[in-house]
C-alpha cells in the first residue's frame, strides 16, 4: 500500500480520535475556566494570584515526579506491543512504581520548602496553601500515568473520563459547595486534594477492569533503566516547558506581589486556550507518526504533519481573531472588569501561542522519531531566554514585559524544533497551500485591527464570526484544498453519522 493511502487511513484515525479528545479537552478547559473564574470573582485579586502561584508550583513538582513517563511510556508501550508484547505488563508496572515513588518524595519536598518559597514570592498565603495542596501530588501523577498507559494502547476514552472530565468536574462541584457553605480561601486547596484523590481512585478501578493494569506491581531494573534513559530528557523538556509557561507568574510574584500575578492571570489562561485543537490532535498523532517513522514512511509522516497543521490552524483561527482583536471583551467575558487592564498582555501572549499553533506538532514529531533530546536543547535555549527577558522586562514593563518574554520563548522553541525536525527527516509544515492560508489569515487580522471599534462582547463575537465567514471563501478560491482534507471529512462523517456530502463536493471543486 502506498504512503499516500497509509496517510489517508492515519488521518481518518486521528480525526476519529480527535473527536473524543476534543470533546474531553473542551469540557476540561470549560470546567477549569469555571473554577478559575469562580475563584477570581469570589475572592480578591491577591488571593486569585496566590492560587495561581500554588498551582504553578504544584505543576512543576508534578512534572518532576512524572519523570517524563507521561510521554515516554506511551511510545515504549506502542513499540513493545509490536515487538515484545510479553514484556508490556512489566513495563507498565515498572513505570507506575517509578512515578509513584517520585511523587511521594516530591510531595514531601514541596511541603517542606513551602515556608521558604512564601517570602521569596511575597505571598503571605503560600506557606499554608502549598502544605494543603502537596498531598494531591501522588494522585495527580497516578492519574496522568494511567492515561499515558491507555494512550500507549491507542485508546482515548480514558483520557476523556479520567483526566479531562473527572478531576475538574469534582473540583468545581466541591469548590462551589464550599463557597455556598461559606468556607474560606484555604478550602479551595482542600477541595483540590479531595478531587484528585477521588479521580485517581476511580481511574485505577476502571483501568483494572479494562485489563490494562497488572494485578500486582513488578519492578524490573532493566526496564526502569530503559524507561528512565528515554524519558529523562522528556522530564527536563517538561520542566523547561513550565519555565517558559509559568516563569512569568513566578517572577511577577518575586518582583511585585500576588495581586499583579492575579491581574496577569486574567490574560494568560485565555491565551493558553489557543493550542486546544493542537493538543487534541496531538493525543493520537504521536503513536501514528511513530508507526510511520518505524516503517520508514517519511512521505506519509510528512503528509500527516502538514494536513494536521493546516486543519489545526483553521480551527484555531477564529478564536485567535476574537482574542487578539478584542482582548478587552475576551477578558471581561471570562474574568470580569477588574482584570481588563491585562488586555495588552493578552494580545502579546496570544500572538506567541498562535505561532506555536502555526508550527504544528513539531515537539511530538521529534519524540516520535526518537529525538527527545532535540526538544530538550530547544527548550533550554528558549527557557534561558525567557528567564533573561523576564528579569530585564518585568521591572520596567510589568505584566506586558512578562507577556513579551513568554511569547518570545515559545517562538524560539518552535523555530528550533521545526528546524531540527526538518534537518533530521525533511518534514515541515509549510506547503504551498498552507502558506496561502496563513497569508490570507494575516491579511484578515490586519484589516480587523485597523478597522475595529471599542464594543461589547456580543458585537465582538459577531464581528469575529462575520470575518471568519468571509475568510473561508477566500482560501477556497485560492485553491488551498488537498485530497487529504476530503479524507479527513470522510472520517468525521463516519464517526458522527452526519452527511457531509455537499461540503465534500464543494471542497473537491477547489482541490489544488
Amino acid at each position: 500500500m502506498s504512503g499516500l493511502d497509509e496517510t489517508g487511513k492515519a488521518l481518518q484515525k486521528v480525526a476519529r480520535g480527535m473527536g473524543i479528545v476534543l470533546v474531553g479537552t473542551v469540557i476540561s478547559m470549560f470546567l477549569t475556566f469555571l473554577s478559575r473564574a469562580l475563584i477570581a470573582r469570589y475572592f480578591d485579586r491577591y488571593q486569585y494570584g496566590s492560587f495561581t502561584l500554588t498551582m504553578t508550583i504544584m505543576s512543576i513538582a508534578m512534572t518532576v515526579a512524572l519523570l517524563g513517563l507521561q510521554s515516554g511510556l506511551p511510545r515504549e508501550i506502542s513499540l513493545y506491543l509490536r515487538e515484545r508484547k510479553e514484556d508490556v505488563p512489566a513495563l507498565v508496572s515498572t513505570g507506575l512504581t517509578m512515578a509513584i515513588i517520585a511523587s511521594v518524595i516530591m510531595a514531601m519536598v514541596t511541603a517542606y520548602l513551602s515556608p521558604y518559597i512564601s517570602p521569596l514570592l511575597n505571598d503571605r498565603y503560600l506557606s499554608e496553601t502549598l502544605r494543603l495542596a502537596a498531598p494531591a501530588l501522588p494522585f495527580m501523577v497516578l492519574t496522568m500515568l494511567l492515561v499515558a498507559i491507555s494512550r500507549g494502547y491507542g485508546r482515548v476514552r480514558e483520557n476523556l473520563y479520567f483526566r479531562n472530565l473527572l478531576p475538574p468536574l469534582l473540583f468545581f462541584l466541591i469548590l462551589i459547595t464550599g463557597i455556598l457553605l461559606g468556607f474560606g480561601f484555604t478550602f479551595v486547596f482542600i477541595a483540590y486534594v479531595i478531587s484528585q484523590f477521588l479521580s485517581s481512585g476511580i481511574a485505577t478501578i476502571g483501568m483494572i477492569r479494562l485489563g490494562l493494569l497488572p494485578r500486582r506491581l513488578h519492578f524490573s531494573p532493566r526496564l526502569a533503566k530503559e524507561l528512565f534513559l528515554f524519558s529523562f530528557p522528556l522530564m527536563l523538556t517538561g520542566i523547561l516547558d513550565y519555565v517558559m509557561g509559568w516563569t512569568d507568574s513566578l517572577m511577577l510574584g518575586y518582583y511585585f506581589n500576588p495581586d499583579i500575578v492575579g491581574l496577569y492571570n486574567g490574560a494568560a489562561p485565555i491565551a493558553r486556550l489557543l493550542p486546544l485543537f493542537l493538543n487534541s490532535m496531538g493525543f493520537l498523532y504521536m503513536p501514528i507518526a511513530t508507526a510511520f517513522f518505524t516503517k520508514g514512511d517519511i512521505e506519509g509522516m510528512d503528509k500527516l504533519y502538514r494536513t494536521t497543521a493546516r486543519w489545526v490552524f483553521l480551527l484555531t483561527f477564529p478564536v485567535f481573531m476574537f482574542v487578539f482583536v478584542f482582548p478587552e471583551s475576551a477578558i471581561g467575558l471570562f474574568f470580569g472588569p477588574k482584570y481588563v487592564e491585562a488586555a495588552t498582555a493578552l494580545r502579546i501572549l496570544s500572538a506567541g501561542f498562535m505561532f506555536h499553533v502555526i508550527m504544528g506538532l513539531n515537539g511530538m514529531s521529534l519524540i516520535a522519531i526518537g529525538e527527545p533530546r532535540a526538544n530538550l536543547i530547544g527548550n533550554i535555549f528558549a527557557a534561558t531566554a525567557n528567564i533573561v527577558l523576564n528579569v530585564l522586562l518585568i521591572p520596567l514593563y510589568g505584566i506586558e514585559g512578562a507577556a513579551v518574554a513568554t511569547a518570545v520563548s515559545y517562538i524560539m522553541a518552535n523555530i528550533y524544533r521545526t528546524w531540527q525536525l526538518y534537518r533530521k527527516t525533511g518534514v515541515h509544515p509549510f506547503g504551498r497551500n498552507y502558506l496561502k492560508v496563513l497569508m490570507a489569515g494575516l491579511t484578515m487580522i490586519i484589516i480587523m485591527v485597523t478597522t475595529r471599534v471599542n464594543s461589547g462582547v456580543m458585537t465582538a463575537v459577531a464581528a469575529t464570526l462575520v470575518a471568519y465567514v468571509l475568510y473561508l471563501p477566500v482560501i477556497l478560491l485560492a485553491k488551498t484544498v488537498e485530497k487529504e482534507d476530503v479524507e479527513l471529512l470522510e472520517a468525521i462523517e463516519a464517526k458522527f453519522g452526519v452527511n457531509l456530502r455537499p461540503v465534500k463536493k464543494l471542497l473537491l471543486r477547489f482541490v489544488s
